[in-house]
């Protein structure tokens, strides 16, 4: 292979903004004249030796709160992850009916204390739509060995408001809509707060949130909108311009239409009468062969890019730079044979890439690097984000029609994915998320994202730290965009350095908060607690797969992981924007093998 050259690297603006994050202070390294930060001391633990049924009676002071039930756990597996014995208290807050909808809303919510508590609290911020309280154990990286619950934090998860996890009606009610963007983190706090501090005695001393995918949003919402309440924020796969990719998901669906083979038959019911429609099926638009043959080309192009021909591309820039969709992938001069890709199978998939945008050619969402990760099945991973959840009611049509749009769509009974998808106009119908109608007082674009995504000054004037990981390979929320947020971060902190509060690690080929042919098992909440309460600044954190043998769960193990890899291969994520590098000497599945370099 042809090294790559730094002309040919330097081209390509991924390059350019890690280039430039490398030359400044705010990426890396300290400045003379920085001003010191606050440094926050360390949790203290407390016991609770009650009775967690008594608790029912202790916490029915809290405002605007019923408790439900209060029981005790005892030790064992939760979420595939052994628990010490604690407390499980299920409540709901501020039930009321809607004036818009006549439906009946609340925040539900569970919180699990722990008897040996380590005198931290752990808001678990879910994905999806939310609407189903998830089990509040705190889960950390793909197929996670510990959690914050097993660690002994106080671990909070709630339904942000709504009470339904597989459709998007809810949108309809403009407080519901407020809830999921923002309002439930800001509401259940506080509540959880004087909840532990009742339980215990004392409030906890440090207090740290986390989710991915719509969790990492929520999480990077939580460090603009109440950085004096969190002390350590953790954001995964972060979604922040969620309402945005969900219009780039729906243009996606009308570029796969362009060269989908297969049709499929959507009924929809109107006034008791059933329509059937012929359409597109978008999951013929790339079979699995191909798109096994696209990340095999990718694969060949990228793989020894960080000095080691092992099956992994860990140097994500270069790769852009050095892999051409046009040169690098046979083209079909007939028949599609899964050998090769038609010259409109290459439109399509460069123009995804690319990312997407309106009639005039202005950007409707970010781009999204080439990687191995778009290998797979067309039910799982990459394929699953692209063909299955862009057509489907519960994921993007039916939460850009009625939670990000202004007004929303009321046709609860006759909605149907795909025809949305495809009548979706990116001219018209895109600008409504940014629009505000009658009782619909916020934006999606508003109650969505953080204020101002990049001054994190509150959060980190107090001594509060972040750390963000994702998936090279997300085929929803675009890394790219990721590392335009961590850039404009960096350039909202040149006075000193981002590196003494935040930090940013991508993983290599990860899909969508986990799996892909990747090592995708890691736990940052450790780096980021040391860094809050003992200074320890985070640096390389080993990531291992979870290859068929590396556990007795099933749930555990990643399909995924390629058979030539050690099952339990590792390597150093590095914190951005520098790359695990192969050190030339040693075996190449461990990460003790590779350092963190430029």
């Amino acid at each position: 292979m042809r090294p790559l050259s730094r002309r040919s690297m330097s081209a390509h603006p991924l390059w350019l903004a890690l280039s430039a994050c490398a030359a400044l202070s705010a990426c890396g390294g300290g400045s003379s004249g920085e001003v010191s930060l606050p440094q926050l001391s360390a949790a203290i633990p407390a016991n609770f030796t009650g009775d967690c049924a008594s608790l029912s009676t202790t916490l029915a002071s809290l405002p605007n709160t019923s408790i439900t039930s209060a029981t005790t756990v005892a030790a064992g597996l939760v979420a595939n992850i052994q628990t010490a014995e604690h407390c499980r208290v299920v409540g709901r807050m501020n039930q009321r009916v809607s004036p818009v909808d006549g439906n009946t809303y609340y925040i539900g919510f569970e919180i699990r204390l722990p008897k040996a508590w380590n005198g931290r609290f752990y808001y678990q911020a879910n994905g999806g739509t939310d609407g189903a309280i998830g089990t509040a154990a705190g889960a950390l990286g793909g197929g996670p060995l510990s959690s914050a619950l097993s660690k002994g934090f106080a671990v909070l998860s709630s339904d942000a408001g709504h009470q339904s996890q597989t459709t998007p009606f809810f949108g309809i009610d403009p407080q519901a809509r407020i809830d999921y963007g923002y309002g439930a983190v800001g509401t259940l706090t506080p509540m959880a707060k004087n909840l532990i501090k009742l339980t215990y005695g004392k409030a906890p001393d440090r207090s740290y949130l986390g989710g991915c995918s719509n969790g990492g949003r929520h999480a990077l919402v939580a460090a603009s909108r109440y950085a004096d309440q969190y002390d350590g924020i953790l954001a995964g796969a972060p979604g922040y311009n969620l309402p945005k990719a969900a219009v780039a998901q729906l243009w996606g669906v009308q570029q796969y239409a362009k060269v989908a083979t297969g049709r499929v038959t959507s009924v929809s019911t109107a006034a008791g009468v059933a329509t059937a429609v012929d359409l597109p099926d978008v999951s013929t638009a790339f079979t699995p062969t191909e798109l096994n043959l696209i990340g095999d080309k990718i694969l060949a192009k990228c793989d020894a890019l960080d000095g080691a021909s092992d099956g992994w591309v860990g140097d994500v820039a270069a790769c852009q730079a050095t892999f051409s969709v046009a040169n690098d992938i046979p083209t079909c001069s007939g028949n599609r044979t899964g050998a090769c890709l038609t010259p409109a199978q290459k439109t399509v998939l460069t123009d995804v890439h690319t990312g997407a945008r309106n009639s005039s050619g202005a950007a409707l969402y970010a781009s999204f690097p080439y990687d191995v990760g778009i290998k797979g099945s067309s039910s799982a991973g990459w394929a699953a984000w692209k063909f299955s959840n862009s057509t489907g009611v519960g994921r993007d049509p039916g939460a850009t029609a009625f939670i990000f749009t202004s007004p929303p769509q009321t046709n609860t009974s006759t909605f149907t994915g795909l025809p949305y998808a495809l009548n979706f106009n990116v001219d018209t119908d895109a600008p409504k998320i940014f629009a505000t109608s009658g009782v619909y007082t916020e934006s999606a674009m508003s109650f969505m994202t953080p204020p101002n995504p990049t001054d994190l000054s509150r959060l980190r004037d107090r001594g509060a730290k972040i750390i963000v990981y994702h998936g090279t390979s997300d085929p929803v929320f675009s890394f790219n965009d990721t590392v335009t947020w961590f850039q404009g971060v960096s350039n909202a902190n040149l006075g000193g350095s981002v590196d003494r509060f935040a930090r940013l690690y991508a993983v290599p080929s990860m899909n969508h908060c986990s799996g892909g042919p990747t090592a995708d098992q890691f736990d940052l909440l450790d780096p980021l607690v040391n860094w809050v309460e003992k200074a320890s600044q985070p640096q390389a954190v080993t990531v291992a797969a979870r290859g068929a043998g590396t556990s007795s769960l099933p749930a555990l193990i990643n399909s995924e992981v390629p058979t030539t890899w050690s099952p339990g291969r590792t390597r150093p994520l590095c914190p951005y924007p520098t790359v695990a590098r192969y050190k030339g000497t040693g075996n190449v599945e461990l990460a003790s093998s590779f350092s963190c370099q430029p």
